[in-house]
């Protein structure tokens, strides 16, 4: 879904972001498809019917916010406890090989280091996994730091961890551009005043987000051709 034209995109970004900051699964490393897998495994092992549009409806949810959703959704019975150990004894299993990256993302860091723009990770992922799906996947020695879901207070969607990198880069969050997949995560962003491209992966973008008159993206090299024309 493209709400804007091009004229619409280059209006909206203006002037060359001071720095870039970069959501981690479903929009750099092919993880979403994984954890999907995981879930529906480990709901089949339990017994558990856990349809499709649940699964999709966690995409970019911190896991501090999942039981309560599962039980929402699959109720009090649900066994929501072993479901979660089960998908991550299975994800973890999963992950120990390099995650697959997404489409382009080479070409929006090399565009990025060729123009001096610094880059951090800001992921709802905690701090061991995710540095060490960025350090297999050749990705860590790339960005300047990271900030996690385990160290903020406030995850996704408040806007939290977006106005911490953009202070720790000491940059007002309007001269930072946010490159997300989910639409927590586009809250998030657009919440703390930064710019935001958003790249949806296996979930659409909500009507929220289309609201918010973004550049909403097929892919990161789409969003690196978009950066280039505000530089």
């Amino acid at each position: 879904m493209k709400p804007f034209s091009a004229k619409g995109h280059r209006m909206y970004l203006i002037s060359k972001p001071l720095a870039a900051l970069f959501d981690m699964d479903g929009l750099m490393l092919d993880t979403e498809s994984i954890g999907i897998e995981c879930w529906t495994s480990a709901a089949t092992t339990l017994g558990v019917d856990m349809p499709r549009a649940v699964l999709i409806g966690m995409i970019g949810m911190h896991s501090s916010k999942t039981d309560v959703y599962l039980l929402e959704h699959l109720g009090s019975h649900a066994p929501i406890a072993e479901l979660r150990a089960a998908c991550h004894a299975l994800y973890m299993e999963r992950t120990q090989e390099p995650i697959a990256h997404r489409p382009g993302l080479s070409d929006i860091l090399d565009w990025l280091e060729a123009q001096h723009i610094p880059k951090a990770v800001c992921t709802s992922t905690r701090r061991s996994i995710a540095e060490h799906h960025l350090r297999a996947a050749g990705l860590w020695s790339r960005f300047e730091f990271a900030i996690c879901g385990d160290e903020v207070t406030h995850p996704k969607p408040a806007p939290e961890i977006y106005q911490k990198a953009a202070a720790a880069f000491n940059l007002p969050p309007a001269s930072c551009i946010v490159l997300e997949d989910s639409d927590f995560g586009v809250q998030a962003a657009h919440q703390a005043g930064c710019k935001v491209i958003m790249i949806p992966d296996l979930r659409p973008p909500s009507a929220h987000s289309v609201a918010l008159k973004i550049p909403i993206l097929g892919s990161l090299t789409e969003a690196r051709n978009l950066l280039t024309q505000a530089a």
